[in-house]
């Protein structure tokens, strides 16, 4: 029986607070997801002019890695104080400095106008949103899965995780838009500014709903806790976060970043690099492939609460490995379709990919809570997911790309994507089942403990 320091809330309550993550993470990512896009689409043309076209796309994706660089600092940061302040603020923040990022990017002087400082500021700017992004995932999904039951906690904080497809399927479908109704020149010209700027109206709208929300009671709970016991050891925990989950929680840590490399790699494999693979290699157009990828994104958005709520019933670890072995068995008939030249196949290719991907994504939130202790959970969760993206989604892009370039064809491609679904089944196969488990501690110094099961017999 739960406690009433963390009891589940009301199922009203409960959807207030999905509703706040999701809108949040959405935001989040539809202003990621953006520049990749942009990335693929123009920027190379508008920052890296007297490149080679395909060098130039390298240079953009570049940019585009720069900022998976920053999510580790932000994990770190956000880890940090999330662990010794609460979620809540920090999700504000992180909010307020992707926004504001974006925005500015919609401002920003291209290389025609200020020349080489052009890229330079884009790179920082890029920088900004990597950082707040990092800070954002393992606050957002703490937040849903620490109100949330044991019970369901699967389905519910695999909600927030919906915010990734959903922002890809709201810039992209910006994007589509915006290229079926202007011309190529008008689109280079300004329109490619039109969605980054829109970002600020979405951070006025998501910081509304998201300061409308409550702090974790389980966060609060265990706050309590190590305020009334004021041990040595609790006392470490709250002023040094990271080290505590570096001394108690090192192997699930390299678990959860094993665990990231095949749903990071082939994601931006299957939603940014495809529009360059696409139309150079498949002679396909520009707005097929934005087209395809917008409507594999909302059946991914579908997808993922169903394939959270079956982590609930057969456990984290089985659903996990359907989409891992999926991922890496999907990528050679993958390409052959894309290779095919028509729509349909595109995106059936697409679709399929996305869609095994979220069996991935999708227990991803409440598997990640559940391994780590309320007080070190923020940065546990935060550095397991984002440290892995530094040498999974970021080069992702940047390898794919470079490996057409080299080899002129997609199996390079497909067996870089396969070896990452290798090295994620060797990680879930060394995992712990999780599901069911309490996110309170025990007494004394639970708060350096892994949580406990509430049901080991389940």
């Amino acid at each position: 029986m739960s406690s009433p320091a963390t009891a589940p809330p009301a199922p009203s309550n409960l959807k207030r607070i999905v509703a706040a993550s999701l809108i949040g993470t959405t935001i989040e990512w539809y202003d990621f997801f953006l520049y990749g896009s942009a990335a693929a689409l123009v920027f190379n043309k508008l920052f890296f002019p007297e490149s080679d076209p395909l060098v130039g796309t390298l240079l953009s994706f570049l940019t585009y890695a720069v900022g998976f660089a920053a999510r580790p600092v932000g994990a770190l940061v956000f880890g940090h104080y999330g662990d010794r302040l609460g979620r809540k603020k920090l999700l504000v923040l992180s909010l307020l400095l992707m926004g504001g990022a974006t925005f500015a990017i919609g401002l920003l002087p291209t290389h025609a106008t200020i020349g080489s400082a052009a890229p330079v500021l884009l790179t920082v700017l890029r920088l900004v949103q990597g950082f707040a992004l990092g800070g954002e995932w393992g606050g957002a999904v703490l937040l849903v899965s620490e109100h949330g039951d044991a019970e369901r906690r699967g389905f519910w904080a695999s909600w927030p995780q919906t915010g990734a497809p959903a922002g890809q399927l709201l810039a992209t479908g910006v994007l589509a838009a915006l290229t079926a109704l202007l011309s190529d020149a008008a689109f280079v010209s300004w329109g490619w500014r039109v969605p980054f700027l829109l970002s600020g109206v979405l951070v006025v709208v998501g910081l509304w709903i998201r300061l409308s929300v409550d702090e974790s009671p389980v966060f609060k709970a265990a706050l309590e806790r190590a305020e009334a016991r004021k041990s040595e050891a609790a006392s470490r925990a709250e002023r040094m976060p990271l080290v505590a989950v570096l001394r108690y929680h090192w192997r699930d840590v390299l678990i959860a970043m094993g665990a990231r490399m095949a749903e990071n790699i082939s994601y931006y494999v299957i939603t940014a690099f495809i529009l360059v693979y696409a139309t150079t290699s498949a002679g396909l157009s520009k707005q097929s492939a934005l087209n395809a990828v917008l409507i594999a994104s909302a059946v991914h958005f579908a997808v993922i609460p169903v394939w959270g709520a079956l982590s609930d019933r057969i456990g984290r670890r089985p659903v996990y490995l359907i989409g891992a072995v999926g991922v890496g068995a999907w990528m050679f008939p993958f390409f052959a379709l894309i290779d095919a030249g028509g729509f349909g196949t595109l995106l059936s290719a697409v679709t399929v990919g996305l869609v095994l991907h979220g069996a991935m994504y999708a227990p991803q939130a409440a598997f990640f809570a559940e391994m780590f202790a309320t007080r070190m959970r923020y940065s546990g969760a935060s550095i397991g997911a984002q440290f892995s993206s530094v040498a999974a989604g970021a080069p992702a892009p940047l390898i794919a790309t470079a490996l057409l370039a080299e080899y002129g064809g997609a199996t390079p491609i497909a067996l870089y994507v396969i070896a990452a679904a290798l090295l994620t089944v060797v990680a879930i196969a060394c995992a712990r089942e999780t599901r069911s488990q309490d996110l309170g501690e025990r007494d004394g110094d639970g708060d350096l403990e892994a949580p406990r099961r509430v049901d080991a017999a389940r």
